[in-house]
Order: C-alpha cells, then sequence, then structure tokens
C-alpha cells in the first residue's frame, strides 16, 4: 500500500512538470497567483498587522493577508481531473450523451469564467452555486474553486505508466480501493507544482507594486487569458506547442515503468506468452532494440470501427501474412504519440510498396477519445494514411499487455513479433529492424534509402547514445564522418569521451562494417552495459580494464553483452572481430 502511494506521488510529480502542462501554466500563474494579490490603494503600505501609530497616518495602512486563491484553484483542478479520469468514461458510457461532452462543456465554462473575469457582475453570477465556501470578505476564491473544477475537465497531462493505469482501470471498470488510492495520490502529486507556480504568481505579485495597484486591469488580463487557452484547446493549437518541446521527463517515466510496476501494484497486468512478455520486459528497460522471437502475435480484436480502410472494413493479421507490421498503439491527444507518428507515417510511406503495412491501434485516455469523428480529426491533423483500428474497450491492448503509449509491436512475415518498442526515441534502430525484416521477407527487394526525419527525443545526458557502425549514421565516429568501402584504418590514439575509432581492415556498408584483416573497434563509453550487435560466422574477443573475453558468433545478427556492471562509469573497450563478420551498432544499459 506505501509502495502504491509512493507510485502515485512520485507519477504525478513527474506529470506535473512535464511539457504537457505548459499551456495551463499562463493561467495558473495569472488566475491562480497573480490575481490572489491584495489590490493596495495608493499610498498605502501593507504590513502583517497594523500598530498604534499607523492607524492615525493619513493613508491607512492594509493589513497583510493571504488569499486562499492559489489553493483553490489547485484543489478544484486536482478534484476535478482525478474524477473524470477515473469515473468520467463509465459514468458517459452510462448516459445517452456523447463521449466528448465533458471537454466540450470545460471548454464553453473556460470561456464563461474569462468573461466573468472582465465583468465582475458576470462572475457574481457564475459564483453563486459556490457560495457554501467561507470567506473572510469579500474577494476572488469561490471563482478560483470553480475555475480549477473547469481546468480539470480540460486538462490533458502526457499519459505517463500511472495516468495510463488510471485511465484504463476506470474506462474498464476494474476499479477498486487501490485504483482510488493511485488516483489520490497521482492527483496530489500533480497539484503540488501547480501550487508551487501559482503561490510564485502570488508572491510576484505582492512583490511588485504596480500588479496590487492595477489588480483591475490583473483581472482582464487574466480573464483574455482564459478565454484564449480555451480557444488554443479547441482549436488544437496547443498541441503544435507541445510537440516542438521535447519530453525532457520520459526518462523519468520510463525508470517509474520499469518491470511494469504500476500494473502489477493494481493487480491490472493481463497474461501472456512468456517470450512476449520477456520482450516486453526488456523494452520498459530499454535493454537493447534487436530482433528477438517474441512468440505469435496475438490477434487484433474488440476493435469498434476502422479508419483509413475501405469502406470501413476490418485488417486481420491473417490477411497480412507475408508482410512485415508494425502495430502503433496510440492516442491522438497524446503529444508523445503525435511526436513518433512522423517517424511511422514516413516509415509507411518508404517502404509500402516493399511489402510494409502499419495498423495504428487508437486506444483511449479520455473519455473523448472515444469519439470517433474526434480519432478521424486527429489522424487528418497528424497526416496518417495507414489504417487505425479503433480499441475503445482495450480488448487489443490487453491482449497483448500493453501499459504504454506510444507503444510499437514489429511483426515479421510470418506472423512473429520480433520487437517491442516503448515510448519515443531510438526510430533508427528501429527502421534498422524493419529494412532487415523486409530484406529477410523477399531477398529480391529493393528498398529506399533510409528516412530523414529528426529525432527529437532527449537523450540521457550522462549515458553514451547508441552508437552506429555504418557510413549512413556514424556520427560518433572519431575522425568525423567514416568512409564507405574497404579501408585500411589506423589507430586514432586518445579517443574523446563516448566516440570509437577503427583499426585494421574494414569494409564500411550503409547499416554495418565487415570486418576484414585485424579488424578491431575502440570505444569510450560511459555506461554500465554495453552491447554489440553482430552477425556471422566467427569469433570476437573484448578486451576492458585489462579483462580479456572471446564469444562465438554464428548466424544471423545478435546482441552480444560484452560489459556488465554494477554501476554506472566512463571506460575504454577494445573489441576484435575475426574476418567477415559484420557488426551494427553498440547500445548501452
Amino acid at each position: 500500500m506505501v509502495a502504491l502511494i509512493f507510485i502515485g506521488l512520485v507519477g504525478g510529480l513527474i506529470t506535473g512538470i512535464s511539457p504537457c502542462i505548459l499551456p495551463v501554466l499562463p493561467v495558473i500563474f495569472l488566475s491562480g497567483g497573480a490575481q490572489a494579490a491584495r489590490s493596495l490603494p495608493t499610498g498605502a503600505v501593507a504590513i502583517d498587522s497594523p500598530s498604534e501609530d499607523s492607524r492615525d497616518r493619513p493613508n491607512p495602512v492594509v493589513p497583510s493577508r493571504h488569499s486562499a486563491r492559489p489553493f483553490l484553484v489547485v484543489l478544484g483542478l486536482a478534484l476535478s481531473f482525478g474524477v473524470f479520469t477515473l469515473l468520467g468514461t463509465l459514468v458517459l458510457d452510462a448516459l445517452p450523451v456523447p463521449q466528448d461532452i465533458i471537454r466540450w462543456i470545460g471548454l464553453a465554462a473556460l470561456v464563461l469564467l474569462g468573461l466573468g473575469m472582465i465583468v465582475p457582475r458576470f462572475e457574481k453570477i457564475l459564483e453563486k452555486p459556490f457560495s457554501w465556501i467561507p470567506q473572510r470578505a469579500v474577494g476572488t476564491d469561490r471563482g478560483g474553486f470553480l475555475l480549477g473544477l473547469t481546468l480539470g475537465a480540460v486538462y490533458v497531462p502526457c499519459a505517463g505508466p500511472v495516468l495510463a493505469a488510471i485511465t484504463v482501470a476506470g474506462a474498464t471498470g476494474r476499479i477498486g480501493g487501490e485504483t482510488v488510492l493511485l488516483t489520490i495520490a497521482f492527483a496530489i502529486g500533480t497539484a503540488v507544482p501547480l501550487l508551487l507556480f501559482a503561490l510564485a504568481g502570488r508572491g510576484v505579485a505582492e512583490r511588485v507594486k504596480a500588479f496590487r495597484v492595477h489588480q483591475r486591469g490583473i483581472r482582464v488580463a487574466a480573464g483574455v487569458v482564459v478565454i484564449g487557452l480555451a480557444v488554443a484547446l479547441t482549436f488544437n493549437v496547443t498541441d503544435a506547442i507541445q510537440k516542438a518541446i521535447p519530453d525532457y521527463t520520459a526518462a523519468l517515466n520510463r525508470s517509474l515503468e520499469g518491470g511494469g510496476t504500476v500494473a502489477k501494484a493494481l493487480g491490472t497486468s493481463t497474461t501472456v506468452t512468456e517470450s512476449l512478455a520477456s520482450c516486453e520486459a526488456d523494452a520498459e528497460q530499454e535493454i537493447s532494440n534487436a530482433l528477438k522471437n517474441c512468440g505469435t502475435a496475438p490477434v487484433i480484436s474488440g476493435i469498434s470501427r476502422w479508419l483509413n480502410t475501405p469502406d470501413g472494413a476490418p485488417v486481420t493479421l491473417a490477411s497480412l501474412k507475408g508482410k512485415v507490421v508494425l502495430l502503433d498503439f496510440w492516442a491522438y491527444s497524446c503529444i508523445n504519440c503525435q511526436r513518433a507518428i512522423t517517424h511511422v507515417d514516413a516509415w509507411y510511406s518508404a517502404y509500402r510498396a516493399a511489402g510494409f503495412e502499419v495498423i495504428g491501434v487508437h486506444t483511449p485516455e479520455y473519455a473523448f477519445e472515444h469519439v470517433a469523428d474526434n480519432v478521424k480529426a486527429g489522424a487528418a491533423r497528424l497526416g496518417i494514411q495507414y489504417p487505425i483500428a479503433l480499441d475503445n474497450n482495450y480488448t487489443t491492448w490487453d491482449a497483448y499487455n500493453n501499459q504504454s503509449w506510444p507503444a510499437d509491436y514489429l511483426i515479421d512475415a510470418t506472423g512473429t513479433v520480433r520487437n517491442v518498442s516503448i515510448g519515443e526515441g531510438d526510430y533508427a534502430g528501429t527502421e534498422k529492424l524493419i529494412r532487415t525484416l523486409l530484406t529477410s521477407a523477399n531477398a529480391s527487394v529493393t528498398l529506399p534509402g533510409t528516412t530523414e526525419v529528426k529525432d527529437t527525443t532527449p537523450r540521457n545526458a550522462a549515458q553514451t547514445p547508441e552508437t552506429y557502425l555504418d557510413a549512413q549514421r556514424a556520427t560518433n565516429y572519431a575522425r568525423g564522418q567514416l568512409p564507405s568501402g574497404t579501408k585500411h584504418f589506423a589507430d586514432t590514439g586518445t579517443l574523446p569521451d563516448d566516440t570509437f575509432g577503427l583499426t585494421g581492415t574494414w569494409d564500411v556498408g550503409d547499416e554495418s562494417i565487415t570486418a576484414k584483416k585485424n579488424a578491431a573497434i575502440r570505444l569510450d563509453f560511459l555506461a554500465d552495459d554495453v552491447y554489440l550487435d553482430v552477425g556471422g560466422t566467427g569469433t570476437i574477443t573484448a578486451t576492458v580494464d585489462g579483462k580479456t573475453t572471446s564469444y562465438s558468433v554464428s548466424g544471423a545478427p545478435n546482441i552480444y553483452a560484452l560489459v556488465e556492471g554494477s554501476s554506472q562509469e566512463r571506460s575504454s573497450l577494445t573489441v576484435s572481430l575475426s574476418p567477415g563478420l559484420s557488426a551494427y551498432s553498440f547500445t548501452f544499459g
């Protein structure tokens, strides 16, 4: 139980500092913070308590009293967001109303509240239903709570593992005491950073005289910002802002989700084959991005509607046998998904003629994402052309025991899952796997060049990033551009951090380097573990910290663990490869 509370608090804190909350911060700062500063008559001085002398002054001294508005705004937001996330879908399913009605009511309420800030008489009308909230003096505290309730209805944060677990549990009716406890802890965790931001706004306003003297102007400005947020949310302007900012909390969410922590704590994980579960666990912990045998792909089932297919006809994995298929779990308002889809769509366009197919399994995170027309409009904005399966009942989501948005399952021509990728990043690695499977399915296929879509995923600043060993993507080569063709390489001397050098003779290709005479790789790295993706028949010999280990290699490319440490440290590694072996990349853990 304590662990569940801790997970919820940490997950909420991560969400509260994620880029997805940026659109609401101006409202929190102005309406929840700056507007809470008491007005100050010209010439008056604020103190904590009036003195006898002060009462005799021509300009009365205004006693200092902190407004509760920042607390009420954040309390209202956390309360309504928690309730709508956990119970919204279930309640709306039981009522004859559209699934996105809460969002539209929230947007309309934001406009009304903004108008109320601009026109005080109108705000008093809006506050009447909340007159039960006690106030020590005439102010705007009740309006703050109403504003918070409204923001919670339209607040769409990034879907980390905790929020994903709460959303799925609520939508599928699997609500127990643990789920409610997790939701409360998550709401509190999310509220903390927002409250700090609101209090910062109040602090700034109370220290800058212009804010206190011109409170009327601040209220009008806050009203304009609130109405602006409603308009931006209505026309999805906030999506463009959020997409432009990489999710700097992604690594924290992956650490929290490692091993399916949240699903196990809630008891909501479903049973899948041992091989698929192993691949999912590796993906969650970012152990490697390589081809594996993850077992037969579960069927796509429970789909309420298909988009981007002839007459809405369903698509089955059985009908796609002989093709390479990428199953992409996503939600249209998920900013992480939107950034990833630019890569998925580029792959679909580039490789469809070579036998590659994509199926976007849209599993809703919020109630309004159950509405097919909303999904259709969202897909059109993103330019998605491939088939989309609306998994509103989470049937396919459960069949794969998926826990994340986005998540990709790469399936080969025989219907076997060969790779699982969770979250954003390493798109070049996934594309390399797609190309390998297409070539395996049809040896005579002619593939186009690799796609050129910028990867904006933030990297772990400490750990060495994945290092590709080919002429096209070897950005970490110590001497700059790695030349293609068969060449002899001399020792590069001391290596800069996180780079590699070659010695001996190598045949440098577009996707790998093939060892010739006296071929070796020297690598400088910072990591716990180092893996080499290598194929062919022969022997690799790795030397690190004076210790040498040999490995026999045979068959298709596979991952070999060359360094397995207990803590992250900077070191150097020398790997010798026998002639004929092909090395593709180093990955790190």
